[in-house]
């Protein structure tokens, strides 16, 4: 719905030019300002794009005031629930949930293309043992558009399909090599009679020596990970994915950039944060010292994985999975370790001190998020590749949705120039002075 609307921009009203007023099935209003400089002169200045809307999408909606999280509309706490992570990739990609067929023949097609093409595997040979995971991720999955580069016509809807199949397919596969190239132990390759999650699992953790048996709770926590981790909206990862699909690149090369974007600490790597921090506060009796250097505005010393930028009250992901911590920890029964015993009493210390509380510091999903990863054996570097790993399909639904878009264009954002005004070069500059 469109309304149009004046905006004055001086308290002397000799400038007013009209706006539209852009609504949504839900949310805030926008005004849409791309004619602001044709009719002004004048851009707007909106650091890190916190109050501007860059596109249109009806993929996923977030209330941050309210702690709400949809999916196609679905609430993340149901489709947590009552679907697994390819029921919800289904989703994401296709805006409905799948029929019992159509989740049939979405698992069989990306079961068949979870192989990467073995040639691929000698890429992983030019990076050093010790590498970051997501280094090397970084470099792999963009090497893809050079093995699968018979589907990369970004404007045929069957070659975007085909390549979202690939990535969702190949990225789980990529991941666990990553992690096994780094360790030193042979790569794992996946199988066609196990599940999405069981078959990441087994190339993770699993070698040559010993059968792998999968655990179904453990199973079901990794993939409900997934399914909390698929999408977030315009955030600077899926925002980087939109900027670079305006240029006309290449999935493969657009999903890259994503990665990138996440392993920033203030983004994806939150989770692997957490970890180090409570490795570095070391054991409970130390708790109380690191809780007052948090309420020390001048102690650099942060908490890490409590509160949210976008959601102000609670974060609706992190009930889910602190239930589903819990539930990995009495399997595993290892409430008695010390790193364990430790996130859980700051976890309740968090929950009952009214420094946080009147804050609303609340545990965030990457504080559960990282404890439930090193409860799995997944090490501390791989967890913002766990994150990408969930995280593929919401870019690609992004990607897709943006390239059909037909108001699209190439992403151009402007500034706020405060550098120096025109000057000329000395006229002597660059003589040879006798």
């Amino acid at each position: 719905m469109t309304d149009q609307r004046s905006l004055t921009l001086n308290e002397n009203s000799e400038l007013v030019c009209e706006l539209p007023i852009l609504s949504g099935t839900t949310g805030p209003d926008v005004i849409d300002i791309e004619t602001l400089y044709k009719q002004t002169g004048m851009f707007t200045f909106d650091p890190g794009f916190t109050s501007t809307a860059s596109c249109r999408s009806n993929i996923t909606y977030i209330d941050g005031e309210a702690g709400i999280l949809l999916y196609r509309g679905y609430p993340i706490e149901q489709l947590a629930e009552k679907c697994t992570f390819l029921e919800v990739c289904y989703l994401l990609l296709n805006g409905e949930l799948p029929t019992p067929e159509e989740l049939k023949e979405f698992q069989g097609t990306i079961t068949m293309h979870t192989m990467v093409h073995d040639q691929l595997t000698n890429f992983f040979k030019g990076f050093r043992r010790d590498a970051h995971p997501m280094a090397i991720m970084v470099g792999i999955v963009g090497a893809l558009s050079a093995f699968y580069h018979d589907a990369l016509d970004i404007k045929s809807k069957k070659h975007r399909d085909i390549s979202a199949i690939r990535l969702l397919a190949k990225v789980p596969t990529i991941a666990a090599m990553c992690h096994k190239y780094s360790t030193g132990l042979p790569f794992m390759y996946p199988q066609n009679q196990l599940s999405y999650v069981e078959n990441f699992m087994r190339m993770m953790l699993a070698t040559p020596c010993d059968d792998f048996v999968p655990n179904p709770v453990l199973v079901r926590a990794l993939d409900r990970i997934l399914i909390l981790h698929a999408d977030h909206e315009q955030n600077a990862s899926t925002s980087t994915v939109r900027l670079a699909g305006s240029s006309g690149a290449n999935p493969y090369a657009c999903i890259t950039a994503g990665i990138a974007c996440l392993w920033g600490a203030a983004h994806g790597g939150a989770n692997e944060a957490v970890l180090n921090m409570l490795i570095k506060i070391g054991d409970v009796s130390n708790i109380q010292t690191y809780i007052a250097k948090a309420k020390d505005k001048n102690d650099p010393f942060r908490l890490m994985g409590f509160g949210h930028r976008v959601y102000k009250n609670h974060d609706p992901r992190a009930k889910l999975m602190r239930a589903t911590c819990h539930e990995v920890l009495n399997e595993l029964g290892l409430h008695d370790d010390p790193i364990f015993k430790l996130a859980l009493e700051l976890e309740r210390i968090a929950l009952e001190d009214s420094y946080f509380i009147d804050k609303k510091l609340y545990p965030n999903v990457d504080f559960y998020s990282g404890i439930v990863f090193h409860a799995l054996g997944i090490p501390t570097n791989m967890f913002t590749a766990m994150f990408a790993m969930g995280r593929t399909v919401g870019w690609i639904a992004h990607w897709d949705e943006m390239i059909a878009d037909p108001e699209q264009r190439i992403g151009r954002p402007r500034q706020l120039y405060t550098g120096s005004t025109r000057r000329d070069v000395p006229a002597d500059h660059g003589q040879t002075k006798a």
